[in-house]
């Protein structure tokens, strides 16, 4: 538990840290930061393929920035995290059931059949996000400014998150009222 908030800490300030330390620190020091973010998925690697790969792409990012000593693979995390998470969430379309019931699951309840498509339709939904958001952090990590990189994987982003959550939560208001679930 606590190595998950570590891994969401860690994740969560890596495009400040990376932006603070840039011009400060050469790239290959600041390789140690994406090093830590790895390091905190650890634990759930017993448990996640999404996590097993999202830790092999941090660390061959992190090589090619030791190697390079430039900064872009250093601002690819982001996007590699985007693309765990989609490949993660997507996978689960194939399942019987999607990421969003098996997490909805977790609190024991069970769900009549219009709850399960409702679910998979937001894990599809989740799954657009992922491929928007990776996309543009792709974007600004290969053309826009490390500031403007920065800023959208470090705080535009994490609203448009917020956004999608709220907005989620009150369709799924509505889901409920209208079919008594």
């Amino acid at each position: 538990m606590l190595s998950n908030v570590v891994a969401v800490v860690v994740t969560v300030l890596y495009p400040l840290a990376i932006w603070l330390g840039h011009g400060r620190f050469e790239p290959r020091w600041l390789a140690l930061l994406l090093l830590a973010a790895a390091a905190a998925r650890l634990p759930a690697l017993k448990i996640s393929g999404a996590a097993r790969w999202s830790v092999a792409g941090a660390l061959v990012l992190v090589g090619c920035a030791v190697w390079s000593n430039v900064l872009l693979p250093l601002k690819l995390y982001p996007v590699l995290v985007n693309l765990a998470l989609l490949a993660a969430f997507g996978a689960s379309l194939a399942t019987p059931m999607s990421a969003i019931e098996r997490m909805a699951r977790l609190s024991g309840d069970d769900f009549p059949p219009v709850a399960s498509a409702y679910m998979r339709t937001v894990t599809q939904v989740w799954c657009a996000f992922f491929v928007f958001n990776g996309a543009v952090a792709l974007g600004t990590a290969l053309w826009a400014s490390d500031a403007a990189w920065s800023l959208y994987t470090g705080v535009v982003s994490y609203v448009l998150m917020g956004v999608l959550f709220a907005s989620e939560f009150l369709v799924r208001l509505r889901f409920k009222r209208l079919h008594h679930v």
